[in-house]
């Protein structure tokens, strides 16, 4: 049976959204004037999200400060991101996929993949079909989209990148000579920046050229794995099936843009105190453990750094995590170099629950258990932002004394002035 994939993506996911609802509630369409969705244009995180065709004839770019865009075009509109917003209209146009195919895959939030193999007697034109799902999604939810069609899901989305919005394209591999290889070796997916300037210095400017290229010299030029999923990307090949069920986690990461530098180490602690709390939390929850730690640092030169340590023992405690990362921070930072992001990740995991034996219990460790345990109950049943972790910085008997004086102080308001049998 031959293979038939769809990939679906939605036209400027976050400005269609926020047009969308607009337009919804009476107001001007986005996509209509020069507008984008970006942040706080003070902070460093107020980037360009998405913008508007008529944003983009001003050279308005995805990914670029606020500012920059504003200088450029100033009577540009915009929106704040509204993230609610977008998980219910992911939700949304993914339901309507779901009508049609037997399996869908998230690939992110404003695109998935349909795997339609098998589908010929239901729907014998898979282009007529892939336009009235297209044409639901416009109809009834508001916004667009561009579904590309092909046999396996690198065309596919090779696909639904050509003409936007609102469109259909088909990438069979009959017709990759035409449609694909003349194209610039810059838009296949997954070549960035800098192996795009690598390809071009060695006169591989198209994707036809990458596709004839010997093997060997392409891994001389980026290496030896990256050059074979690229000459097999160029050439059509991708065997990766359409997964109903995202894989299972490989390790989990955090890391956060700072609003101002961080300029000492106590400023740091506290970011990566705050991060250990909420990557760990989030191991937590679906019952893994890992086996290596490593921090990240980003200085105001936009330089990377990077430490890793791997533990003899797997650990989910946020307590020992900190501690870890704390570490490994004050071997990386030379404390001279002012620091725009901080970052941890949490890698070779397991569910697995062993430990070194030991004659000697480690009560510390129990208690520092039992506290995460504690915190994450309590933030299930009440939320995320009751209770905070800043006085682990003094030790973890301050932490249970806030967050019983908490639940304390919540039980006298619930509870009657006399409670009656039973509680």
């Amino acid at each position: 049976m031959e293979r038939l994939i769809f990939h679906v993506d939605v036209n400027s996911a976050y400005l269609s959204w926020e047009a969308a609802r607009r337009v919804r509630e009476g107001g001007e369409d986005l996509r209509q004037i020069p507008a984008a969705i970006g942040g706080d244009p003070e902070k460093r995180t107020g980037v360009i999200l998405a913008k508007s065709i008529p944003a983009k004839k001003y050279n308005v770019r995805t990914g670029e400060p606020v500012a920059m865009a504003l200088r450029k075009c100033p009577q540009l509109i915009l929106a704040r991101p509204d993230f609610r917003l977008y998980e219910a209209c992911s939700r949304a146009f993914m339901d309507v996929c779901l009508r049609y195919a037997p399996v869908v895959e998230k690939f992110s939030i404003d695109e998935c993949f349909l795997d339609m193999s098998g589908t010929g007697r239901i729907y014998p034109d898979p282009v007529a079909v892939a336009h009235t799902i297209k044409d639901e999604i416009r109809d009834t939810l508001g916004f667009t989209v561009n579904i590309g069609i092909s046999r396996n899901k690198l065309l596919a989305k090779m696909a639904s990148d050509f003409e936007k919005p609102d469109k259909v394209h088909t990438l069979f591999p009959a017709e990759m000579q035409d449609k694909l290889w003349p194209l610039p070796v810059r838009e296949l997916f997954t070549v960035g920046q800098a192996t795009a300037q690598k390809l071009e210095r060695a006169y591989v400017r198209s994707i036809g050229d990458l596709a004839r290229m010997d093997l060997k010299r392409l891994q001389a030029l980026v290496g030896v794995k990256l050059g074979e999923q690229l000459h097999a990307y160029a050439n059509g090949i991708d065997p990766s099936p359409v997964l109903a069920q995202p894989e299972e986690a490989k390790g989990y990461s955090i890391s956060t843009t700072l609003e101002r530098d961080v300029t000492t180490q106590e400023e740091a602690y506290r970011v990566l105190l705050a991060l250990s709390d909420s990557v760990a939390m989030r191991m937590r929850a679906d019952g893994y453990k890992a086996c290596c730690v490593a921090v990240t640092i980003r200085g105001n030169d936009f330089k990377n750094r990077a430490h890793q340590k791997k533990l003899s023992d797997p650990t989910d405690i946020t307590s020992e995590i900190y501690g870890i990362s704390k570490r490994l921070f004050a071997e990386l930072w030379d404390g001279r170099t002012p620091l725009r992001l901080l970052g941890i990740a949490l890698t070779s995991i397991t569910r697995e629950n062993y430990a070194q034996q030991s004659l000697f219990p480690d009560r510390d460790r129990e208690k520092a258990r039992k506290l995460d345990r504690a915190i994450d109950g309590i933030r299930s049943r009440y939320g995320s932002d009751t209770i905070g972790r800043g006085s682990i910085l003094h030790g973890t008997e301050s932490v249970g004394r806030k967050y019983k004086a908490q639940l304390a102080s919540r039980d006298k308001e619930k509870k009657p002035e006399k409670p009656t049998k039973g509680q």
